[in-house]
């Protein structure tokens, strides 16, 4: 028996020590043959990479490599070639895609073997070169399969030579005017000086210090300095072709923010939506009354992972009822006993999962909301402000992005009301609500849209909704933005009764980015 687990472990060894590769010269050669055939002006043909025998050679070569007697300098050209090679073939892999965003945990979820190691990228990038060798020129010659990203190169970086390569593609990324942004007083930065500040000196002053060392027209550093939105599209000299379909399109619908999608894994995500809805009823001939509800619903959303967030979802409201002439603004005024009434009326818990991987644009999101407060729909003494029961959430997103600045945002929903409230033989009231946002963008941070909801509520007395309206969002920074939209509102018994209704909206997102992550394209806040 020992003589067997002898022979085994023999065995294992001889397999392990014939498998590991020295990198040598040989390597780099290898890499830059390659590249000097596939890249073409900093783009490569995906298409035809996903069974290319001379990357699965060099593929095989990074898992297997043996470092143990290679010099520093070799470690360092190795990992930025490896890096490289490594989100050349995942996003081949993955082909056809018009964005690495697409691929679930593409940097920080899968994971890649290096030189014997299981490695996510972002673990390969921060732990073997940012982190040991501490030289930000590396931010400009380690490529995310991205436009946004400096080009890659049609060479592979050299041992003998590493040096003068990383000064030299940092000298063209910082002189090119399209990465880096300046005009009069003021110049746009790439995301990368956002992402890793530290990397750069973690100031103003000293990111543009390291800047100005590359800069044939050095940058006066009382410039204002903002950052515009990556370009996540990927790198693709064939990303016209019209066999990719997928969420990404190039043109302002490149940088936008894809509301159906679910957020990545770290990432935190706040939205505030305030709803102002105000009808006017009587008779057809005599409109005397208006009823007022003030709405603000908050939600939260934190990212497991690219695929599945969790979050929580509350609100408070305000109802005021009075008779006509009378403002829909007045809800916001004094309390009147009897018609008047505010507070916190519902919490719970929020989820939203991407279920098919490859269909980025499509999520599910449910909420279960509990009722806060005694006596939410009213009474003789005080209207009706929610539901005394739960309220079961359900909602079916999907975007389509139609060229480079038009989407269509279409959203199914299942919605289950007053669940577990059985007071006078009540039912629970369910809708199935639909809704279409036809948006066009005319530059990267300004949204405008139309809106077009139907809602049945399916019960004994078939009832309806309808409502249309216009809206526009403005993404102040990458994180930041605003929403604005009216809409006129109607129903079976307004339209019987010749009553009018009209919503007036305010949504507000903050996004919080994974901390050192590349995260997706950011812009507006959803209708909702």
């Amino acid at each position: 028996m020992k003589s067997i687990i002898q022979f085994l472990v023999f065995s294992l060894f001889i397999v392990a020590t014939t498998s590991a590769q020295t990198i040598n010269q040989q390597f780099f050669d290898k890499t830059e043959a390659f590249l000097s055939k596939e890249v073409t002006n900093g783009l490569l043909e995906y298409s035809g990479l996903k069974n290319n025998a001379q990357l699965a050679d060099l593929v095989r070569t990074v898992e297997n490599a043996d470092l143990s007697n290679t010099t520093d300098a070799t470690k360092k050209a190795f990992y930025i070639n490896a890096y490289n090679l490594h989100v050349i073939n995942a996003a081949a892999q993955a082909y056809p895609l018009n964005s690495v965003q697409t691929i679930a945990g593409f940097f920080d979820g899968k994971k890649v073997r290096v030189a014997g190691e299981n490695l996510t990228l972002n673990n390969l990038e921060k732990n073997h070169l940012l982190k040991p060798y501490k030289d930000a020129r590396l931010h400009f010659v380690l490529v995310c399969g991205a436009l946004g990203c400096p080009p890659i190169t049609n060479f592979a970086y050299q041992p003998d030579r590493l040096d003068a390569q990383l000064d030299q593609q940092t000298k063209i990324a910082l002189n090119n005017p399209e990465f880096l942004k300046v005009e009069n007083n003021s110049v746009e930065l790439s995301q990368i000086f956002k992402w890793y500040s530290s990397d750069f000196g973690g100031s103003k002053g000293a990111i543009f210090d390291f800047i100005n060392q590359y800069r044939t027209t050095p940058i006066s550093k009382s410039s204002k300095v903002s950052h515009y939105p990556y370009d996540w599209s990927l790198n693709d000299s064939a990303a016209s072709s019209s066999q990719i379909n997928s969420n990404t399109s190039g043109g302002n619908n490149a940088s936008r923010y894809i509301v159906s999608s679910t957020i990545p894994k770290g990432s935190s995500e706040i939205k505030i939506f305030n709803n102002l809805y105000s009808q006017k009823t009587g008779s057809i001939d005599n409109l005397t009354d208006r009823s007022t509800f003030f709405t603000t619903t908050i939600s939260y959303l934190y990212g497991l992972n690219n695929r599945f967030n969790i979050g929580f979802n509350t609100r408070y409201r305000s109802v005021r009822n009075d008779q006509l002439p009378s403002s829909a603004f007045d809800v916001f005024g004094s309390s009147q006993a009897g018609s008047t009434r505010q507070g916190l009326t519902a919490f719970g818990p929020q989820i939203r999962y991407a279920p098919v991987e490859k269909w980025t644009n499509f999520s599910v999101q449910s909420s279960f909301v509990f009722p806060i407060g005694e006596d939410l729909a009213g009474s003789a003494s005080q209207p009706y402000i929610d539901w005394n029961g739960a309220t079961w959430w359900t909602q079916f997103f999907n975007d389509f992005p139609i060229g480079t600045n038009f989407s269509l945002f279409t959203e199914v929903d299942l919605l289950i009301e007053d669940i577990g409230n059985s007071e006078n033989g009540h039912i629970n009231r369910v809708s199935t609500p639909a809704t279409l946002i036809f948006s066009y963008n005319p530059n990267p941070k300004t949204t405008l849209y139309t809106i077009g909801g139907f809602s049945p509520y399916w019960q004994s007395n078939f009832d309806y909704f309808l409502q249309g309206g216009v809206g526009a969002k403005y993404q102040f920074t990458p994180n930041f933005e605003l929403e604005l939209l009216v809409t006129e509102f109607t129903n079976k018994f307004l339209l019987d009764t010749g009553g009018q209704a009209a919503t007036y909206n305010l949504g507000i997102r903050y996004n919080i980015p994974s901390r050192g992550g590349k995260s997706r394209k950011n812009a507006p806040v959803r209708y909702n």
